[in-house]
């Protein structure tokens, strides 16, 4: 072994041997620890030597004196104050007892050698001194007035002549109060490099500490921060930089509260101002992120908050006060834990938009069991009524006139009936994906002028004025003709059966690029802005005063919708209340239908296009944007 290894390896021995006799209680924290084993080791070290040194005195000094062997004696004290620390783990409390026993020992020696002109009399500045120690300021005001107290009786037994009368003499008291003063210097600079040591463990332990809880703090992807009663921020940690996209030094004093969105402020200082008077409370809010566009000079760039959860308490005083008056102290400051909870919100929010839309689906179908329970029952029971007085024409006598009547309001009760159920079965097929359109060439005026003519007899019964504006050179365009129709009627029929008597229904078509805009507009009621919004959803039959006034189950404008939307076309509807409505088609002149691919993998082209719906989260979506950013006229596009 070398001798760079070997007193290594007797520190190693002492300190393990130091810490088998320590409390319990101090074993768990380092400086704790470290004090005890400071208290512990001179004193241990200092009574063996002492004991050690004892023999050797004997020899050279011969018989000692009664003073003598009781300072030796009172050498077993330190040994018994450590004992008292192993045992109970009262560290002020052996301190005292030390105090205690070094001054009992000092007062001792002085009042047999000179009272407070003996050289042990300097011994009673080291009591504060060693007193200090503790790290109490208990025990160093006790030592201190102990030392006093000691010092004060030494001058009243002088005064009152109770000193021993011999007296050494002058060259004796020189080289004994010489040695006072370099003994009491020595177990000074022993006690100065104790605190010393003490000290430097404290730095460490405490550095130790600060970059344990640096490493949480930079680590921890939850923001911790420290704010003052009325919300400014004295620390925060640098996972804020990583949320909100910014130094953290911006973010101190009120710069964290600039942040916070403007309608979230009072809730933010309220959770604040109740934590600061002793309560633990929680809070969401908006935060505002740096946007990423600011960071390359941009201008154009949009706001973005993200939620938080905040949870904050009073930060507990007494890590605080230390160096602080009372005064200062009555502030509570507050610590507080925030944490990303936007993914949350925005489940929470989908699952309101869910209820929202389930909430919208059930009362659409309670409107839409309502309506089909009048469409329905209305033809059955002319039906029904109908054939039931033609199989009894032999009682009621009946004339032939009476029987085409009657078979006449059977056959068209039977047809509204079978448009009823088409309507349901089509917009059936298109929300199932199921509807299938055939594409083919065909004359788009022909086809809007049949359509018209199919309309003009109901129109001329209504009392409304028709008019048709379709150019002769209309060009052929590629598309489902039967669709073309069902689109045509659908909003041809509408437009006259929300118009009143005089009013006028206007159709043109035109061609514009390479689409064909269809415009279906009249003169009737109108549609209002609440309904204008919902307008083609199904089984919705817009205005409280015209519902009932007609016929129908709500789905017209939902299949119309659904065509131009499978052509991949658009539809805008423009109204104003009382005024008319207007509805502008626009097609594409060419549809070509998506490519099928055939069980063998090989792309292969159908004229059979199937109407896929889009996700309901898609629709949510696009209906809302239509509302924020179109609020008349509302665009319906496919």
């Amino acid at each position: 072994m070398s001798r760079s290894a070997r007193p290594v390896t007797v520190l190693s021995i002492i300190r393990d041997c130091l810490d088998a006799l320590l409390h319990p209680s101090a074993r768990y924290d380092a400086l704790t620890r470290a004090r005890h084993r400071a208290f512990m080791a001179p004193r241990l070290l200092g009574s063996l030597a002492a004991f050690a040194a004892f023999p050797v005195y004997l020899a050279m000094r011969g018989a000692p004196s009664a003073v003598e062997v009781a300072a030796f004696a009172w050498l077993i004290a330190p040994i018994m104050l450590s004992w008292f620390l192993s045992r109970t783990g009262r560290y002020e409390g052996a301190h005292v007892l030390s105090s205690l026993a070094l001054a009992g020992l000092i007062m001792a020696v002085a009042i047999t050698t000179g009272g407070i002109g003996s050289f042990a009399a300097v011994w009673l500045i080291v009591v504060p001194l060693e007193a200090a120690l503790s790290a109490s300021r208990r025990v160093a005001a006790f030592a201190s007035l102990l030392a006093l107290s000691c010092a004060g009786i030494l001058i009243l037994v002088g005064q009152l002549g109770w000193l021993p009368l011999d007296e050494p003499s002058a060259a004796q008291r020189s080289l004994l109060m010489a040695f006072g003063v370099a003994s009491a210097t020595l177990y000074a600079t022993g006690l100065a490099f104790g605190a010393e040591s003490l000290a430097r463990t404290a730095v460490v332990l405490l550095s130790r500490e600060e970059e344990r809880y640096r490493l949480l703090a930079r680590n921890m992807s939850d923001v911790i921060s420290r704010h003052r009663r009325n919300g400014a921020v004295q620390f925060i940690s640098p996972a804020a930089e990583a949320l909100l996209g910014m130094p953290v030094a911006q973010l101190h004093g009120h710069g964290l509260f600039d942040r916070v969105h403007v309608a979230d402020r009072p809730a933010y200082l309220t959770a604040l101002s109740d934590a600061a008077r002793g309560d633990v409370r929680s809070v969401e809010f908006r935060l505002r992120r740096e946007p990423t566009g600011s960071d390359h000079g941009q201008t154009n760039f949009q706001v973005d908050f993200i939620w938080v959860e905040m949870r904050c308490r009073p930060l507990d005083q007494d890590l605080g006060r230390q160096h602080i008056d009372r005064d200062a102290a009555r502030e509570t400051e507050v610590v507080a834990v925030m944490r990303d909870v936007t993914d949350r919100k925005l489940s929470e929010q989908a699952l309101d938009q869910a209820r929202s839309a389930a909430e919208a689906a059930d009362a659409a179908k309670t409107r839409f069991l309502a309506t089909m329970s009048h469409e329905l029952r209305t033809p059955l029971n002319a039906i029904i009524g109908f054939s039931d007085m033609i199989a009894q024409e032999q009682t009621l006598m009946l004339g032939a006139a009476q029987r085409r009547e009657y078979a006449q309001l059977i056959n068209d009760s039977g047809q509204h009936l079978l448009s009823v159920v088409n309507g349901i079965l089509d917009m059936s097929k298109m929300e199932s994906g199921n509807f299938e359109i055939a594409s083919e060439p065909f004359a788009p005026r022909a086809s809007l002028m049949h359509c018209c003519n199919l309309l003009a007899l109901k129109a001329r019964e209504n009392g409304i004025d028709l008019v048709t504006d379709a150019p002769q050179d209309l060009p052929v365009m590629t598309g489902d003709p039967r669709a073309f129709k069902q689109i045509v009627l659908n909003l041809v029929a509408n437009a006259i059966k929300f118009t009143e008597r005089g009013g006028q229904v206007s159709v043109s078509a035109a061609v514009s690029g390479s689409q064909l805009t269809l415009r279906i507009s009249d003169t009737g009621v109108g549609i209002a802005p609440d309904d204008l919004k919902r307008i083609g959803a199904p089984f919705f039959q817009a205005g409280k005063t015209y519902q009932r006034r007609h016929e129908g189950t709500g789905l017209g404008l939902s299949i119309v919708k659904s065509l131009v939307a499978l052509h991949l076309g658009d539809l805008t509807v423009q109204s104003r209340l009382g005024e008319g409505t207007a509805v502008t088609v626009k097609l594409p002149l060419v549809y070509t239908p998506p490519q099928a691919k055939p069980f063998d993998g090989k792309a292969a082209e159908s004229k059979i296009a199937t109407l896929t719906p889009v996700p309901r989260q898609e629709l949510h979506d696009q209906h809302h944007d239509q509302l924020q950013d179109q609020p008349a006229p509302v665009k319906k596009s496919a």
